[in-house]
């Protein structure tokens, strides 16, 4: 039997790309403006981190809540309605935040925000159901990653660029009286088209991944395939095999293999199959049993949630901190500030930014993180492994926050943003690889495909909590040390979270991941399912009966034109279509959704 190399579904994954876009961005366009935002609300100085970090935390909290509803929901309707209705949910939240007239409004709309939408756990599940190899895993599960980069490039430009436009661009919008009474409403209407974009992308040209939904009729689709062939133009279509060829992903071809009960001579029987390439599954493959909560939480899936929840807790608390940080007042106090130093922990001051500053900062940074996920993560991870990247981030994780404050110290401006640019960098590296690496582990923790999708949302509830718990520390902190002289605190604490962090991770062991196993395998599975009774099934090298397939051996009824879609292999076969015709051939069956078994085909040609 010829193996075949795996490849990656590379045009959904763009897709799904380009769908998950516009939500960095506009998560990250926030950053820059934040802090003058809040002062807007009658907020003082000393009091913005503490609030920045509530309007975070708020918006993470809701999430944590709403991220197993979300995640079951999608495991119900599937993916991607799911995935479009939260982004609709997020643009309109992020519309009505930019037009937010005091902080209470603000800290309602990015709870409602948070709730609104689950999307982080389905699409790293759409990921996992798309690219179930786990050799692949690495560069797939690093895409969605490099999105954020890139979406953290084009965010705080937005944020920081569009932000108060009548006060910086007087002579272009200084006489907008809507951009004069809500100086932030621009970044998120510009942040808004970009929605748009990912969400008709979404619409029109994503795929649905969830087994059960996959064959159901998408108009969405069908709407995007018909504006495709508008824009190529009409081709003109043979009905031979050499130049109509179908794909396992093709709307009306994404049936997956059925075992038939018609015997290869029977032609009456055989019609109906054989009016699409592909038949349809035996239902009782289709069936999902709901995954029960012992097989969600194994042993190693707690303890990669633990890691994860670390991971979120003390990352984004440090990005949604340092924005403040940056904003605070270089001096504050007496003016001899070395006579109120008393180094190692009591200092003050911060970079004293504005928030066109600080968006150019976090653009920098987000361009370090698009090259280090594009050329760094994969030959980093296939030369030492996710498991040992992940480790060696979980140690640079302390390192880099607790020497984050100090850069403030530096007396050379230009020298003390360099400084600040290379911790901010070194940070960038142990996120992005470690994000990817975490996500791959906890993936291949999971015991089967079928509890996939409720681990990612369980998942998403945790990150989430720490999300929420680590910028409202962190916030709280800010304002209660620099009262005291103590502005280093909040990334002390941080520090100290990402040492508890790094603990797990030397309990993690990497998985085979859930692409081997489903639940209710058996391997002691009969072969008594073959329909026709003449015991036509055979065992693979490796003996294993049609894994993933039913566990026995199926028939079905391939139309010739549609035989590059199924890889079907056999010594002695006829390259000529036509001398295929009625001929029952052993190869390894395909479905649509990557699973294959061995089983037997009769062919037929379509003219």
């Amino acid at each position: 039997m010829k193996a075949h190399k795996p490849k990656l579904p590379v045009q959904q994954l763009a897709i799904l790309a380009v769908a998950r876009f516009a939500e960095p961005l506009a998560f990250t366009s926030v950053f820059p403006y934040l802090p003058e935002m809040i002062a807007s609300f009658g907020v003082e100085k000393k009091d913005i981190a503490k609030w920045a970090g509530a309007t975070s935390a708020v918006f993470s909290l809701a999430q944590s809540v709403t991220a197993v509803p979300w995640g079951r929901a999608s495991d119900r309707f599937g993916r991607k309605p799911t995935i479009i209705v939260g982004l609709f949910c997020t643009m309109t939240c992020f519309l009505i935040w930019g037009v937010s007239t005091s902080l209470p409004m603000a800290i309602v709309i990015r709870a409602i925000q948070g709730a609104s939408n689950g999307n982080v756990g389905i699409i790293r599940t759409m990921v996992a159901e798309m690219v179930p190899e786990k050799e692949l895993q690495p560069r797939a599960f690093s895409i969605m990653p490099l999105v954020w980069s890139i979406g953290s490039i084009f965010g705080p430009a937005f944020g920081g660029f569009f932000a108060r436009p009548a006060d910086r661009f007087p002579g272009l919008f200084g006489g907008s009286k809507f951009l004069s009474a809500y100086p932030f409403a621009l970044p998120n209407i510009m942040g808004s088209i970009i929605f748009m974009v990912s969400l008709m992308t979404a619409l029109l040209f994503l795929r649905e991944t969830l087994a059960t939904k996959r064959h159901s009729r998408d108009w969405g689709l069908a709407v995007g395939v018909r504006i495709s062939e508008a824009l190529r133009g009409r081709r003109h279509h043979h009905h031979g095999y050499r130049h109509r060829r179908y794909s396992l992903q093709d709307d009306e071809a994404a049936a997956p293999l059925l075992a038939a009960d018609m015997r290869p001579s029977s032609k009456r029987q055989t019609s109906s199959a054989a009016s699409s390439p592909i038949a349809s599954i035996d239902p009782r493959l289709e069936k999902v049993e709901p995954p029960t909560m012992r097989a969600v939480f194994t042993r190693q899936s707690v303890i990669n949630l633990i890691s994860y929840t670390f991971l979120a807790l003390h990352s984004v608390a440090y990005d949604q901190v340092l924005p403040v940080f940056l904003n605070y007042p270089e001096h504050e106090g007496p003016r001899d500030w070395a006579s109120d130093t008393r180094l190692p922990f009591v200092f003050s001051g911060g970079f004293g930014m504005d928030s066109g500053r600080i968006g150019t900062i976090f653009t920098l940074y987000g361009v370090v993180c698009g090259v280090i996920q594009f050329l760094v993560f994969p030959p980093l991870c296939a030369r030492f492994g996710v498991l040992r990247c992940f480790r060696g981030c979980a140690v640079a994780f302390p390192l880099v926050y607790a020497v984050t404050p100090y850069t403030v110290l530096v007396s050379n401006p230009a020298w003390r943003c360099a400084a600040l640019v290379a911790v901010m960098c070194a940070k960038a590296i142990a996120v992005i690889v470690g994000f990817p690496c975490t996500t791959i582990l906890l993936t291949n923790s999971a015991a089967s495909l079928n509890v996939l999708g409720t681990l990612n949302g369980f998942a998403t509830t945790f990150s989430a909590f720490g999300r929420a718990l680590g910028p409202a520390l962190a916030g709280a902190a800010f304002s209660w040390g620099v009262r005291r002289g103590l502005i280093g605190l909040p990334w002390w604490l941080l520090a100290g979270a990402a040492v508890l962090g790094a603990v797990p991770v030397w309990l993690i062991e990497e998985g085979e991941g859930p692409s081997h196993r489903r639940d209710g395998d058996d391997d002691d599975d009969d072969d008594d399912d073959d329909s026709d009774g003449n015991d036509e099934s055979e065992e693979d090298a490796d003996g294993d009966d049609g894994q993933l397939l039913g566990g026995a051996s199926r028939t079905a009824i391939i139309a010739g034109d549609a035989l590059d879609a199924v890889d079907v292999q056999e010594d002695g076969i006829v390259p000529d279509p036509a001398a295929r015709d009625g001929l029952p051939l052993s190869g390894t069956l395909k479905s649509s959704s990557g699973f294959q078994g061995y089983g037997s085909v009769v062919v037929e040609s379509r003219r």
